[in-house]
């Protein structure tokens, strides 16, 4: 009997150990996959970046941005090389374009993922990217698209970078650093960079965000000030070159002076809908739109609670109550 035990014990270490699909040395390999398939694809996405910026990448700016040995990196290139994703040049290193294909489909994926994290699941933006970056190796295409089309195939990240479109194409984004732009002049904060992590936790914790629209006030060597019409923003200098901002104007810019949030709208002022706040996006966004409150609807606030919030706003024939986190994303025109 103890023959046949021990027999039946290294029968099942075996199977547990060689199994094909569930045994320990299967499960091994399959990490050490992804592993490598991760590797290539933060490799891709490097080459992207610093062509995307006009620079090359090198040996050096590759080592630091995988964090890996000198004897792994050259392994993991010459793989890239023998696959033609990248080519070299001299002793720096080009995405080919099946490499520049793939490393689109992995910065449209993180993107996506990120946005997901946001707008779906009220992810605090600040934590998404890390999120993200494991995510983003898991999405094949199909996943992708699925996970555009369930989000309406949006065009910006919750930083304002642009999430490329299946086939791969980026709208341009023309943008100024915040440090850069002139004092006194309107400007639309267009994409926050979110790298390092460190300037952009802190640059979140002052509540800048992507659409929102600020003036400088004060520039100094020392300081930036900017003001977005209720509240006053201090940055130092290094954390606004990472503020990009931009001159393109909110629908009907022309009559900017008169637009305004429906939550400032007086009880009983009939007002127009000009637009939804850019930075209002995702469940929130659609479920507005779902209500009724599309832009050149005709909205009135029609009652107000004892406390002043919710409000409720006739659109559409329908009275609908609003807390006013809600209706401030809704901007409006009185109508006389």
């Amino acid at each position: 009997m103890t023959i046949v035990l021990w027999l039946a014990l290294i029968l099942l270490s075996a199977i547990a150990l060689f199994a094909p699909r569930v045994g320990l040395i299967a499960g091994w390999r399959r990490r050490r996959a992804a592993q490598a398939r991760e590797a290539a694809e933060n490799a891709l996405k490097h080459l992207l970046r610093q062509a995307t910026a006009g620079h090359a990448a090198t040996l050096a700016s590759l080592q630091g941005a995988l964090r890996t040995s000198d004897r792994a990196l050259l392994v993991l290139l010459e793989r890239l090389q023998r696959e033609r994703l990248v080519r070299t040049n001299g002793d720096s290193f080009r995405l080919t374009p099946d490499g520049e294909r793939m490393a689109l489909h992995i910065v449209r994926a993180h993107r996506l993922w990120e946005l997901y994290l946001t707008d779906e699941l009220g992810v605090p933006v600040r934590q998404v990217h890390a999120q993200a970056e494991r995510a983003e190796h898991h999405l094949t295409p199909a996943d992708a698209d699925r996970l555009s089309a369930a989000m309406g195939h949006p065009e910006i990240d919750p930083h304002g970078d642009p999430i490329p479109n299946r086939e791969g194409e980026v709208r341009p984004v023309s943008a100024t650093p915040l440090s850069a732009w002139p004092a006194d002049q309107p400007a639309c904060i267009v994409h926050i960079e979110d790298e390092p992590a460190l300037a952009f936790a802190q640059i979140s914790a002052l509540g800048l965000r992507p659409g929102q629209r600020v003036r400088v006030v004060e520039s100094s060597p020392a300081r930036l000030v900017v003001h977005d019409g209720e509240q006053e923003y201090v940055l130092a200098p290094i954390l606004a070159g990472n503020v990009h901002v931009s001159a393109a104007p909110l629908p009907s810019e022309d009559n900017a002076t008169t637009v305004q949030k429906l939550s400032e709208l007086a009880p009983g002022q009939l007002g127009e809908i000009v637009a939804l706040d850019p930075a209002c996006r995702g469940f929130m966004r659609r479920r507005l739109l779902d209500l009724g409150f599309t832009p050149g609807a005709r909205v009135r606030p029609d009652l107000t609670t004892f406390a002043g919030d919710p409000r409720a706003y006739r659109v559409r024939g329908t009275t609908i109550a609003l807390r006013r986190d809600q209706s401030a994303r809704i901007l409006v025109r009185a109508v006389a």
